[in-house]
């Protein structure tokens, strides 16, 4: 043996998630508005599985289940019979308190409750939009062709994603169109008098001058005009709010500035959005849970109204019984493999279904129980500092299921529809010793910025002084970080004029 190798026993702890661990966790991440898209695609794929009160299955399709097994398997291959015991997720997810049927639905409505249907819009599409105008124009075959290529490469905001260089090279490799920058750019200038104004732009700046031009034709007047000098050339200062040379540059008073402001902060700066709506799929939350207060109780409800009681087709329940009492050829083998192969999926997806349920219902309940005094009034100073492990340690349950169920599971609450990952935090300390949430320091600190004057914004050091003032010892660093979290701009860009 060389000097350099040896030989060593080494024993190793392993944890692996079997097929129907995995499926279960696949299933409790998966949000009410899925899940039944999900119920179905299984019902497709396994006809041992069936809607507890729904049509009776084809008999014909039943009676070929044996012709399918026989054309699921090779005449020549060595038929396995699974004498696995039927697996039971009750030892892998601890959940002892039984939950009242009523609870796991959400069915409960009095014929008195009013129930409402959200309409949903129909109609042309922002880029429908765009080639229509571009057919009412006089264009000859090519021109219209790179305008409808143009058109296919603005975005849901209106503006043109590709360079116009870029263009010329994709229309000849693609369309075999032979063009130049300067026709591309000229059938782009016609795109750009289309409406929404300001749609075909290819920058910000781009876009709110063709606005503006537009209604400089339409209404000319001085504070347009001072407008259009603003922002073609003073576009930067503009945008980083430096004001003081702006008026000095243009030799201006504040009062005209702040005319011109006012005129600019009327643009769109995403003209597409004004149409895009009717071309994107219309997506609606559907909660997961529902916590009503009952004069300050509150109650919490699982939504399965999209949950169908599942169960075992009884014919192929039957098949398999029948089967197992016989002494079986190799094709009768195969036939019994393979049905029982579907009833037991049938068995553990249903099992798995009910687990999720329960699982669900059980985390919920906790956090809800953890930040009651929240729930209850809908004030976030009351939300307790809760990390991810305070509530698997409440279930028993591990971390990471809890991390499934809270990162896309949505609770509706008489106050709002929120993500339950919301209502997570870390700590911290107060001067007297108190821990709170992360979440209430951001509250006080966007009440302190809501409530500043905009002509003279706190900084950020400004900002750490009144939050110590108020009890919150913290670094002007983490004021920063929590204030950039809150989608905040530095005092800078929060300044107005008077």
């Amino acid at each position: 043996m060389s000097p350099g190798l040896n030989q060593r026993l080494q024993q190793k702890l392993m944890q692996k998630l079997s097929p129907q661990q995995i499926l279960l966790m696949k299933l409790l991440q998966i949000p009410a508005i899925g899940l039944e898209q999900r119920i179905k695609q299984e019902i497709e794929e396994n006809p041992a599985l069936d809607i507890e009160g729904g049509e009776m299955e084809d008999q014909d399709q039943v009676a070929s289940a044996e012709d399918d097994a026989e054309d699921s398997y090779d005449d020549d291959e060595e038929i396995k019979i699974d004498k696995e015991e039927e697996f039971n997720l009750d030892d892998y997810m601890q959940d002892d308190d039984e939950i009242p049927g009523y609870k796991l639905k959400a069915n409960n409505y009095s014929s008195d409750d009013k129930h409402y249907e959200m309409p949903v819009v129909s109609g042309f599409s922002f880029h429908e939009v765009l080639k229509q105008q571009l057919g009412l124009r006089q264009l000859d075959d090519q021109k219209y062709k790179i305008g409808l290529y143009i058109i296919g490469n603005i975005d849901d905001s209106g503006y043109l994603e590709r360079s116009t260089d870029a263009i010329v090279d994709d229309l000849a490799f693609t369309q075999n169109i032979n063009t130049t920058k300067e026709e591309v750019e000229e059938v782009l200038a016609i795109i750009q008098k289309f409406d929404p104004a300001g749609v075909g732009a290819r920058n910000l700046q781009e876009c709110l001058l063709i606005q503006l031009q537009r209604k400089q034709k339409e209404h000319p007047g001085a504070t347009i005009e001072l407008a259009i000098k603003i922002i073609s050339k003073y576009f930067n200062e503009f945008t980083k709010k430096h004001y003081s040379k702006i008026l000095k540059r243009l030799e201006i008073s504040e009062e005209q500035l702040k005319e011109a402001m006012e005129e600019i902060l009327t643009l769109n700066p995403k003209p597409g959005n004004s149409l895009s709506e009717t071309d994107k799929t219309n997506h609606y939350i559907i909660p997961d849970f529902t916590i009503k207060n009952n004069n300050g109780e509150l109650e919490l409800v699982l939504n399965s109204w999209n949950t169908p009681d599942l169960k075992v087709s009884p014919a192929y329940a039957g098949m398999v019984q029948e089967l197992s009492k016989q002494k079986r050829s190799k094709k009768q083998r195969e036939a019994y493999s393979f049905i029982k192969q579907k009833v037991d999926s049938a068995k553990w997806f249903i099992e798995a279904i009910k687990q999720r349920q329960n699982t669900l219902y059980t985390t919920m309940r906790a956090i809800m129980d953890y930040q009651y005094e929240y729930f209850k009034t809908s004030d976030e100073t009351l939300l307790r500092p809760m990390i991810l492990k305070d509530i698997a340690e409440r279930v028993e349950l591990d971390i990471s299921t809890v991390s499934r169920v809270a990162n896309s599971k949505y609770v509706q609450t008489s106050f709002g529809t929120f993500l339950l990952k919301r209502f997570f935090s870390e700590s911290m300390q107060k001067e007297d010793g108190q821990e709170v949430s992360t979440r209430e320091f951001k509250s006080i600190l966007k009440d302190i910025i809501n409530a500043e004057d905009k002509t003279k914004p706190y900084t950020d050091e400004q900002l750490t002084s009144l939050l110590k003032e108020k009890g919150y010892p913290i670094a002007r660093r983490t004021v920063a970080k929590y204030r950039e979290q809150l989608s905040i701009p530095v005092a800078r860009l929060r300044k107005e004029l008077n």
